[in-house]
């Protein structure tokens, strides 16, 4: 199956670049990130070279299966992520500001797809 084939490269390549964004735009992350949560910084940097490694993992056969594991594990770690952005009124001065909907479309809808999907890719056999 076509999409089966090209999923993981297309995860894979959305990870790595959204992991190395973590390092080169800290200042959009750091005000997502709940204040009840210390060390931003390291949060922040943690994040990005999970996504980075779930990314690279994506890319081999032999990996995936974890990688898509890993995927939905940070997934869900990111919910009180969303939750604080919804709460924060879904915008950050000179940051990411979204209708208050799109935040909740995201949190309810969006992320707990990206969940499935993770899990999808973790109970596929290696192909």
């Amino acid at each position: 199956m076509l999409i089966k084939k090209r999923l993981p490269l297309v995860l894979g390549a959305f990870f790595i670049v959204a992991g190395i964004n973590h390092f080169l735009m800290p200042s959009f992350y750091l005000p997502l990130i709940p204040d009840y949560l210390p060390f931003k910084n390291a949060v922040n940097w943690l994040s990005g070279l999970t996504e980075v490694a779930i990314g690279i993992g994506f890319l081999w056969p032999s990996t995936r299966r974890l990688s898509g594991w890993a995927m939905a594990v940070l997934m869900i770690l990111f919910i009180p992520s969303h939750i604080h952005f919804i709460a924060i009124g879904s915008c950050v001065m000179e940051g990411l500001c979204v209708p208050e909907w799109v935040a909740w479309l995201r949190l309810i809808v969006i992320h707990p797809l990206l969940i499935l999907l993770g899990v999808w890719m973790g109970k596929s056999p290696p192909s």
